[in-house]
């Protein structure tokens, strides 16, 4: 009563029509794809390993400027403040 009744399979006529068709060939585009399918990995890896350590070098070479920069701040305060006494 619960278990759901499968509709009949209905047959397949036997002959088989087959149509044949002619492909062209391809014209080639001069230079070959193959070569470059199997770098990416290697490339995408190489370039996002150079853009983190771009970014560090920047962050680091900003750091520097920002404490030279405070550096460059306090000494001439005291110096000022020497010079008025």
């Amino acid at each position: 009563m619960f278990r759901p009744k499968l509709p009949d399979v209905p047959t397949l006529p036997t002959t088989a029509v087959t149509h044949q068709q002619t492909q062209a060939p391809v014209a080639s585009a001069g230079r070959p794809v193959a070569p470059y399918v199997g770098i990416g990995a290697g490339a995408v890896g190489a370039v996002v390993v150079v853009g983190i350590v771009l970014t560090a070098l920047l962050a680091a070479v900003a750091v520097s400027a920002v404490s030279v920069a405070i550096a460059a701040v306090v000494l001439r305060s005291l110096v000022n403040g020497a010079h008025k006494r």
